[in-house]
């Protein structure tokens, strides 16, 4: 049985381990490290504070999710003074997708840092962003709204907003798609089928119909990204159609 003093020394070296890979990724050092363990504690722990209430990443991701918006908003509203709400709007939905936040998630490699009872191979892709809007929300918390406008600049708006390429930027094929169908008057329908992969994670299996004909195909392990997949193969079959002038 491993003595008191054991366990204690190497909590303090996960904990050491723990601050200065934090430190890298935040680019200064933490004040309160415990605010930035709960940002990387998954739910899966069941842990609670003092109170007995859940201590996890959820609160602080709702937190992060909000100063993130904000800094993104302000930094567009500067930088495209032409730019109108819808614009503006459409353009902050691009950098803060999830599918933008999973991407920025996994470059730092957080996961790694994730403190859960479930294997770590078991979580959604989503994770990765959560992971990071808990993160600014705990930098919000420890530092303010200074560091926290700092560390957006640094690791989202610096390598990632470029005005011109997110303005080609597709959030969604499957609302592209649906909305170019609307404008042409075409009948379109997504249609779940029967799967048999032999994956060991079940898999949705769609196809889309335009004006009856069957356009595309696609497997995920979600009906959601199956639709967008079948959509994004559809919008590039039909891309020229599309785009070529008629005469």
């Amino acid at each position: 049985m491993p003595s008191i003093k054991n366990i204690f020394s190497s909590r303090h070296d996960r904990n050491g381990e723990f601050f200065d890979s934090l430190k890298k990724i935040l680019g200064f050092k933490p004040k309160n490290l415990s605010l930035y363990e709960t940002a990387f504690t998954h739910r899966s722990t069941n842990e609670k504070n003092q109170n007995g209430q859940p201590q996890n990443y959820e609160r602080l991701e709702f937190l992060g999710d909000a100063m993130l918006g904000a800094v993104i908003a302000a930094h567009l509203y500067k930088k495209v003074p032409e730019g109108n709400e819808g614009y503006l709007t459409k353009m902050r939905s691009k950098v803060v997708s999830r599918e933008h936040l999973n991407e920025l998630g996994r470059d730092l490699n957080l996961v790694k840092l994730v403190k859960s009872s479930v294997p770590k191979q078991q979580f959604s892709g989503n994770i990765n962003g959560n992971v990071f809007e808990a993160l600014v929300g705990a930098i919000y918390l420890d530092r303010g709204i200074k560091y926290c406008e700092k560390f957006i600049q640094k690791r989202v708006i610096k390598p990632y907003v470029d005005i011109k390429k997110l303005e080609g930027k597709v959030i969604s094929y499957k609302s592209l798609f649906i909305e170019w169908c609307q404008k042409n008057k075409k009948e379109f329908h997504f249609e779940v089928y029967e799967d048999n992969g032999k994956d060991e994670l079940k898999h949705f299996a769609v196809r889309l119909k335009l004006d009856k004909e069957i356009v595309a195909k696609a497997r995920a392990t979600s009906k959601k990204k199956a639709e967008e997949q079948a959509a994004k193969r559809a919008y590039y079959k039909l891309q020229n159609k599309i785009d070529t002038p008629k005469h």
